[in-house]
């Protein structure tokens, strides 16, 4: 399984446009062989270089979605993808775009396949989504983007 962006390469930098330093709106993605026997997909983009005087763990949940189709094989720009969103670290349940206090960070889009839909609502935490998908990720690939404000 393959997770892509046509508007950045994996470790490469996101334009500022998917930033809070531009339009802050989700970038379009891509996902190839998805595997057979998969019943949803899951995203995660968190970023893990957040200042731990900043946040205690030193990560910061972007954006938070599963229960997507597996059909899906692309998200287009700043739209509201298929399935369920998750609540990210602000509490919002929509996609918050990178804005680093400090230095470059690094944000992961983490996609995962899994054998079933989550019994989970509008609004689950990542580690509602994490415990939930225990026991049923059938593969996962990921996605890195760099980011640093100007």
């Amino acid at each position: 399984m393959k997770i892509s962006s046509p508007a950045f390469q994996n470790n490469g930098s996101i334009p500022p446009k998917y930033t809070c330093q531009g339009k802050n709106v989700s970038p379009p993605l891509e996902f190839y062989d998805i595997p057979q026997g998969a019943k949803s997909l899951a995203l995660i983009m968190e970023d893990p270089d957040v200042p731990c005087c900043v946040r205690a763990d030193c990560m910061y949940d972007h954006w938070i979605i599963f229960n997507i189709p597996p059909s899906t094989r692309q998200l287009a720009e700043h739209t509201t993808p298929p399935g369920i969103q998750g609540s990210n670290t602000s509490g919002q349940n929509r996609y918050t775009g990178p804005c680093p206090p400090d230095r470059e960070h690094r944000y992961f889009f983490k996609l995962y396949a899994l054998d079933c839909t989550l019994n989970l609502t509008t609004g689950a935490s990542k580690t509602d989504l994490e415990s939930a998908m225990q026991g049923h990720i059938l593969a996962q690939a990921q996605l890195i983007g760099r980011y640093e404000k100007s």
